[in-house]
């Protein structure tokens, strides 16, 4: 008996002092929402903040129903637009999320003209679902792009349509023109230049945004900037956040975005900063060509 038990512990002591076995190499970190962004290490997403994961899950796009109230859309009157996020899995109602940026929801509203832009945040209630209240400044079909993070998923960016009926409603896609003037906005100014000149549709195109005055520039939920690209006809819709902040040179602040634009043809660029706490809202039309 006593010599087993010496037996035991020797076992246990050379157990107790086996090395660590090392982080498996096949292990990726992968950041969710900027996939590009990969480590053998966990940690966090240098570009967006988002805590890296092994094993991302396989993508699946999570319906989004709205319901609204009034149940027919008046402009010039206040709606209550309610989301409902449905697991495609089990066909039951998401409640569990993932804040991204500082937020559980961010929601873009586009008019069909382009001339009606809100990036606003739903608020989320005790049965999962999220409410807003909107106010729809014309008759029209609206774009809804919503952007969440349901747990054990991944990222979402779901485009939904709304329309609004009324004297003088008009279906037809906004009729855009190139314009990269600066902007002179709340209480900065932004330019933008691109890499290449002239952006090519499916090709990488380098977007640096220079701030002036950069005094003052923070980040804006979460981010140092947030941006929406959108086709002249609303079906392609790309939310997307700085892949690299420069250092302050001299009068300005540049700020650069990565983008592929899936078509040629014009898209109009929404893109926010913050300075001093005001949020500053500038509007380009970049015009995007095909290789030849």
């Amino acid at each position: 008996m006593f010599r087993a038990f010496i037996v035991f512990l020797s076992s246990f002591f050379a157990w107790q002092q086996q090395p660590t076995a090392p982080p498996d190499p096949d292990i990726e970190f992968v950041c969710p929402m900027d996939k590009d962004v990969r480590s053998n290490l966990p940690g966090k997403c240098p570009r967006c903040g988002m805590t890296l994961v092994a094993g991302i899950p396989d993508a699946h796009e999570f319906p989004v129903h709205i319901t609204t109230a009034p149940k027919i859309l008046r402009a010039g009157e206040e709606t209550l637009l309610t989301f409902h996020i449905e697991d495609p899995a089990t066909e039951k109602a998401v409640r569990d999320f993932e804040i991204m940026h500082e937020k559980l929801f961010h929601l873009f509203l586009i008019s069909q003209d382009m001339q009606f832009f809100r990036h606003v945040h739903p608020i989320m209630q005790q049965d999962g679902t999220f409410d807003l209240d909107v106010n729809f400044p014309h008759p029209g079909l609206y774009r809804v792009l919503s952007d969440f993070y349901p747990k054990g998923a991944t990222p979402q960016l779901v485009a939904t349509t709304l329309f609004v009926p009324g004297a003088g409603m008009k279906m037809v896609p906004a009729k855009l023109t190139a314009d990269l003037a600066p902007n002179k906005t709340a209480n900065m100014e932004v330019s933008l230049t691109t890499e290449p000149a002239e952006p090519i549709a499916g090709m990488k195109t380098l977007m640096f945004f220079r701030l002036t005055p950069s005094d003052g520039v923070e980040p804006y939920i979460g981010a140092m900037g947030h941006m929406l690209a959108a086709s002249s006809d609303l079906i392609d819709l790309i939310h997307t956040h700085p892949f690299l902040v420069g250092p302050d040179n001299g009068p300005f602040k540049q700020i650069q975005f990565n983008m592929i634009f899936p078509r040629e043809g014009i898209y109009r660029v929404w893109v926010q900063f913050q300075r001093k706490g005001v949020v500053n809202t500038a509007v380009f039309n970049v015009p995007v060509t095909v290789l030849k």
